[in-house]
């Protein structure tokens, strides 16, 4: 009897955990199929049986080049990551090793400035990129988008470091490492699922980012998120076409994704388990 109650329990939960993803998921599906149609299909209303046409697609690389954005995207997404590591590696080996009396008050800081409305923001940063010449330019979002994320990376490589024994770190120094020699070649290797994942994720952050790559870019770091924006005009929303630019867009991030849900999985439960 209790087999069977558990049985049931798992078939349950299988058949919740199905339902939630699907309904995560139909956005993105209803996207691709929309970018399937015609215009004139897309319009009509809400229908799942396209006609499998790739007019849109063609209509949206012909109009725009889909691949100097893509490139925008790429080097602003690894760039910011890359750059927050190297921040952010110094900082959370700090804080988790060598904590302070203000150090979870410090944390707590860094992580309110993430629920600061980007709007209010919007005039200084915008003066400020205007002013030093980094309008339009990888570099300016380059480092913007590494200040957005670094909180978030900063907490999550803190939490790791805090997983790794101190005594490791200890036996390090008295074997005559360095503390260049103690992050790189003991913390560091030790945290690489960790990493790896914080490293994954604020890729996708940095993908994803649309206000601000909108706000401060024209067309020269242009990234996919203003290739989207592009496809909105006076004349009114092509839903065909935006959804095919979507999902022209959204495709590189889902398939690293998919391909990397293994490692990511493990970085995001590194620790859990004692």
């Amino acid at each position: 009897m209790a087999r069977a109650t558990s049985k049931n329990a798992r078939i349950g939960w299988t058949v919740a955990a199905w339902f939630v993803a699907l309904l995560i998921f139909f956005p993105i599906l209803y996207t691709i199929i929309t970018s399937l149609k015609t215009e004139q299909e897309a319009i009509a209303g809400f229908n799942l049986i396209p006609s499998f046409t790739l007019e849109s697609y063609q209509t949206v690389q012909s109009q725009n080049n889909y691949w100097r954005p893509f490139t925008n995207s790429v080097i602003l997404a690894v760039g910011s990551t890359l750059l927050a590591l190297v921040v952010a590696i110094p900082a959370a080996w700090a804080m988790a090793f060598s904590p302070t009396k203000r150090t979870k008050d410090i944390l707590m800081w860094m992580l309110s400035t993430k629920m600061m409305p980007a709007v209010a923001v919007l005039v200084p940063i915008y003066l400020i990129f205007l002013r030093t010449g980094l309008m339009d330019t990888r570099i300016g979002l380059t480092i913007l988008l590494m200040l957005i994320n670094l909180p978030i990376v900063v907490w999550m490589l803190y939490t790791y470091f805090r997983e790794i024994p101190g005594e490791i770190l200890e036996a390090a120094r008295m074997d005559g490492a360095s503390l260049r020699d103690e992050i790189l070649y003991v913390l560091t290797p030790m945290a690489v699922p960790g990493i790896a994942s914080t490293l994954l994720l604020n890729i996708i952050l940095a993908w994803n980012e649309a206000f601000w790559t909108i706000q401060l870019t024209t067309t020269n770091a242009a990234p996919l998120s203003a290739f989207i924006a592009s496809f909105s005009s006076p004349q009114g929303l092509f839903w065909a076409k935006l959804s095919a630019a979507s999902t022209m867009a959204i495709a590189p991030i889902l398939i690293l994704g998919w391909f990397s849900q293994k490692q990511l999985v493990r970085g995001l439960t590194f620790g859990a388990v004692k």
